[in-house]
């Protein structure tokens, strides 16, 4: 993905200096595996994971290069999505684009949804209309996941962007008002929905980046393919040795992902990325 040198967005909030500092005796890697499958099955795993992390103090810390080119990284994809969705929402739906800040932090974060670990993975909060996200979730793509490269980081950001396109739209609110009427498994799919939704608006953003800046290189649509196969509720609980059970699903099946991505990439349009009117419900 062609990036460096690009225009950052303003919108982005550094927090990773005032992480946590310590891991307990589990390591960095060992963490990252166990905060992979609290996020990927829904479950805030918190209290395991500050267990782990006793004795490790919150101070201010220098961040490392490799921290640092993903901030960079980070503000560049954001200040895309900012021109890309500035155009996009006002052309095909009318509706003003309100830019998010985007919270860079490490460990644990506050937000207007409470308070938050590294646990919960990569998230969007419609109260404050920000997303946000631990760059060591991109070293756990890349190293337990096999789903590495800066267009797979690029999938992530553009996929929690594309929550926030969903609460201007008011989907996220029709969502949230629908599930408390449903059982846990009508609840699921329509869950399931709205991931497979921000799935088609990251890929839509993508369609428009490329026409626009011209980002992509080579190999660039195998890494977010290969990164939304590895985020599929399939997959994720047939690696963590569970047979998968569909109606559990949260957020779809990794042939669901790859398929609603490439629609939003292949159209370019919001039109085509109604996953609710497709499954019958308006």
């Amino acid at each position: 993905m062609k990036w460096r040198g690009r225009r950052g967005s303003g919108n982005v909030d550094d927090r990773r200096s005032m992480g946590r500092a310590g891991a307990g005796g589990v390591g960095v890697v060992g963490v990252l595996a166990i905060l992979a499958v609290g996020y990927f099955f829904g479950i805030d795993i918190s209290p395991i994971v500050q267990g782990l992390e006793q004795g490790g103090q919150q101070s201010e810390r220098p961040l490392t290069e490799a921290e640092e080119q993903y901030g960079e990284f980070v503000s560049v994809v954001l200040a895309d999505t900012e021109e890309i969705w500035g155009e996009v929402l006002q052309e095909q739906a009318g509706i003003t684009y309100a830019e998010p800040r985007l919270v860079l932090f490490s460990g644990a974060v506050q937000s207007a949804c409470g308070g938050a670990s590294a646990a919960m993975g990569p998230f969007y909060c419609p109260g404050d209309q920000q997303v946000y996200l631990d760059t060591d979730f991109f070293d756990m793509m890349g190293q337990r996941m096999g789903a590495g490269g800066d267009f797979a980081y690029a999938y992530v950001i553009a996929h929690e962007i594309g929550h926030h396109v969903q609460n201007l739209t008011g989907v996220l609110e029709q969502v949230n008002a629908l599930r408390g009427r449903l059982g846990e498994q009508d609840a699921n799919a329509v869950s399931v929905l709205t991931e497979l939704q921000a799935d088609c608006f990251a890929g839509l953003w993508a369609r428009h980046a490329q026409d626009r800046f011209g980002s992509l290189e080579e190999g660039d649509l195998n890494e977010a393919m290969t990164a939304a196969a590895a985020v599929g509720d399939d997959a994720i609980q047939a690696s963590a040795g569970r047979t998968p059970m569909p109606d559990s699903f949260t957020h779809g099946s990794s042939q669901q992902r790859q398929e609603w991505l490439m629609r939003g990439f292949r159209s370019g349009e919001l039109a085509q990325c109604d996953t609710f009117a497709e499954a019958g419900l308006e």
